[in-house]
C-alpha cells in the first residue's frame, strides 16, 4: 500500500488549498480513505474520509462547510479542497486508508490493515 500527499503549503486565513492523495496497492472503492492532522502539542484528529463506491462521506465538525473531500477512481486519488482556512487549521496533514468505514470521523482508527502517508504541512497564516 503506497500513499503519497501533495499540495500543502502557506496561505493566509480566509484563503483556500487542495491536498491530494494518491494511492496505490488496495481495492480503491470499498476502503475509506481520508485525512487525518496533527498539530504542535496536539493528539492527531480526524479531519475527513470517504468510501468511494458509495460516496459515503464524513466530517469532523471543525471543518464541515469549509472542507469537502472527493475521491477519483479512475485515477485511484483522494482530494481534500480546504476552503476559508483559519490559523487553526494549521497542522501536518495525513493520508490513511482503512478497509472499514467509520461512524464518525472522530471515531476512525487506521488498524494494522490499513496504512498512512508520510504527512505534509499546511500553514494559515493570520
Amino acid at each position: 500500500v503506497q500513499l503519497v500527499e501533495s499540495g500543502g503549503g502557506l496561505v493566509q486565513a480566509g484563503g483556500s488549498l487542495r491536498l491530494a492523495c494518491a494511492t496505490s496497492g488496495f481495492p480503491f472503492g470499498d476502503h475509506a480513505i481520508g485525512w487525518f492532522r496533527q498539530a504542535p502539542g496536539k493528539e492527531r484528529e480526524g479531519v475527513a474520509c470517504i468510501r468511494s463506491e458509495d460516496q459515503r462521506t464524513l466530517y469532523a465538525g471543525s471543518v464541515k462547510g469549509r472542507f469537502t473531500i472527493s475521491a477519483d477512481s479512475a485515477k485511484n486519488t483522494v482530494y481534500l479542497q480546504m476552503n476559508n482556512l483559519k490559523p487553526e487549521d494549521t497542522a501536518n496533514y495525513y493520508c490513511a486508508v482503512d478497509p472499514v468505514l467509520p461512524i464518525t470521523v472522530s471515531s476512525w482508527r487506521i488498524s494494522d490493515l490499513g496504512a498512512w502517508g508520510q504527512g505534509i504541512q499546511v500553514t494559515v497564516s493570520s
